[in-house]
Parts: C-alpha cells; sequence; structure tokens
C-alpha cells in the first residue's frame, strides 16, 4: 500500500522504519522546524530527520489547506498512518484516502483518551498499559479498535523508558494491522464511550513538587513520570531543583519529626531524605538549577547545608 505517514516525535521512528521495509511511504507530513534554544537554531521534528535518512519526501506544514489536500491527492496514497502527529485532522483530509486512516496510541483505549497516555498511566500507578491501533474518527481517540496489545508495569518505569519500549512494540502491532487491512481481513470493535477516560496536555507546572499536599509514593511516579520531560521539581534556596530518581523510603528516621519538604540526611544506601506529608522520599539523583546531573552522594558533597534545609521555597 501507499501510506502517508504522519507523526513527529521520537516515538514513531520505529514505525516508520518497519513499514518502510514494506510498504511503499508516499510521503512523511509533521510539523515545520522549530525554534529552540539561546541560539534559536531550527530543529527539524524528529521524524522529519528519520524520514531523510530513508529518503522519503517530508512535507512540513502548520495548515492543511485545500492545495496542500490537492498535493496529497495527487500522491495517490492508500491511507494514512498517524503516530504522534500532535493535531486533529479533519473528515475532509482524512477522505482523500480510499482505506481511510489508521493511529498508534499508546494506551489501552478507550483508557487515556488525550495527549499524554504514558505519563497518565505512571501517574496512576497502573499495574498495566498497552497499545491500541484504531480507525482515526472524529472525535479524538474514540475509533474502532483494530488491534491491542497489553504490556504489565513494575513501578521502575519512566515516561522515557518505556516511551521507548512502546515505539518498538506499537511498529509491530501496526505492520499486523496494516497487512490485515491490505488483505481485507481487519476486524473492527468500537470502543466503550461508557467506559473513557482522559489525559490532558502536560505543562511545565505540573511537575513542581507540592510538598505539603504530596506524599511519597505520588512523587515517586511524578519522578517517573516527567522524565525527561518537564521533570519532577522543587526549589532549594531559590534554585529549580529537579528530583532525577526517587523511591519511597521504607526505614526509619531517627530524628524527630519535621515539616513537608524537611531534608533530614542520607541513608548510605537509599540516598537523601525528604519528609512529605505521607512517607519519606529517598532521592538517588538531582540536578540543581545551571548544574550538571548528580548522584545524591556527589550532591550532598558539594552542597554541605542541604541536609537540614526545607525545599520548596522559591526565594
Amino acid at each position: 500500500m501507499r501510506i502517508i505517514f504522519a507523526g513527529y516525535p521520537e516515538i514513531g521512528i520505529p514505525s516508520l522504519e518497519k513499514l518502510s521495509k514494506k510498504h511503499e511511504i508516499a510521503g512523511v507530513l509533521t510539523h515545520p522546524d522549530r525554534v529552540s534554544g539561546r541560539g534559536k537554531k531550527r530543529v527539524p521534528p524528529p521524524i522529519k530527520v528519520k524520514a531523510e535518512e530513508l529518503g522519503i519526501p517530508v512535507f512540513q506544514t502548520e495548515k492543511i489547506d485545500k492545495p496542500f489536500m490537492n498535493m496529497i491527492s495527487s500522491l495517490k496514497p492508500d491511507i494514512l498512518v498517524v503516530v504522534a502527529y500532535g493535531k486533529i485532522l479533519k473528515k475532509d483530509f482524512i477522505d482523500l484516502f480510499p482505506r481511510g486512516g489508521v493511529n498508534l496510541h499508546p494506551s489501552l483505549l478507550p483508557l487515556y483518551r488525550g495527549p499524554s497516555p504514558i505519563q497518565a498511566a505512571i501517574l496512576n500507578g497502573d499495574s498495566e498499559t498497552g497499545i491500541t491501533v484504531q480507525r482515526i474518527a472524529l472525535d479524538v481517540d474514540s475509533g474502532d479498535i483494530l488491534d491491542q496489545l497489553r504490556i504489565p508495569l513494575y513501578g521502575t518505569e519512566t515516561t522515557l523508558s518505556l516511551t521507548g519500549r512502546i515505539s518498538i512494540l506499537g511498529a509491530d502491532l501496526l505492520l499486523r494491522v496494516l497487512d490485515d487491512i491490505e488483505k481485507g481481513k481487519e476486524t473492527a470493535t468500537p470502543q466503550d464511550n461508557e467506559k473513557a477516560t482522559y489525559c490532558t496536555q502536560i505543562r511545565k507546572e505540573d511537575g513542581i513538587i507540592r510538598w505539603d499536599r504530596q506524599g511519597a509514593l505520588e512523587i515517586s511516579r511524578m519522578v517517573r513520570a516527567f522524565n525527561p520531560w518537564p521533570k519532577a521539581y522543587t526549589w532549594f534556596k531559590g534554585k529549580t531543583l529537579a528530583i532525577l530518581e526517587a523511591g519511597v523510603y521504607a526505614g526509619r528516621i531517627n530524628d524527630k519529626a519535621r515539616g513537608p519538604g524537611y531534608v533530614y540526611g542520607v541513608d548510605k544506601d537509599e540516598g537523601i531524605l525528604i519528609q512529605t506529608i505521607d512517607g519519606i522520599l529517598a532521592v538517588k539523583k538531582l540536578q540543581l538549577q545551571s548544574k550538571k546531573p548528580l548522584e545524591w552522594r556527589a550532591f550532598i558533597n558539594g552542597i554541605r547545608d542541604f541536609p537540614g534545609s526545607t525545599l520548596g521555597v522559591k526565594r
């Protein structure tokens, strides 16, 4: 089949590579290059970089208008494949494809419809997540399910590690579904809308640790869910402090009870111990503003007055 592939971040790269070996990719649709960093350099979407390596034409547009649709139609594609494109596609564009469109979504739909299903599964402490290949529908992530794969979660995954795992497994699932569509053997199961749950776009401020509202378990999930972005973070002496690796401390503290955010000291095996409203957080890796990430021992050696401080004060 002739495919138009729509995507943006790294999660779609394994799918693009795998599909290009068995199907004809007529083009890759993605966003325009972004201006990033202090040098204001233009940074291309990761999927564009891979498409150009594979010799596949790339189409970058902010707006899918009539001239753009005419151009896509002239390529005579059979089907649209979407992996994390990040924009809603309208019916008149989907109608350009005789076999419609399919989307790879990293959750067990109808659970976690929306833009942040990987983070949502980690934040909620789920014991499993999954991948769904669905027909593209007008309502976001509501299309008929063509196939699903369940993935167990062990409470150690970060968004970075889980995204990598899903990207590989999703490529195989997507290829299997497209093979079925090509043979006319696909089966479509409508979603149960009454069981649908939703997730929202992650914002920078979602990473703020609320020591006076959150317990150690919730914060440890934040640390994993917001890795690599926006990171779970707090403040130390007016500077941003990112918590990069942490868990719930199971030991005992030989000190009187302190308020949320208080840094007791260290456990030689578990790391830096910080009080929360429910339990103690054991921190193993941190990054102070404008500094490189450090394991907890190196961090403590460099900042001797960290134990005994209270985190969360901006100034």
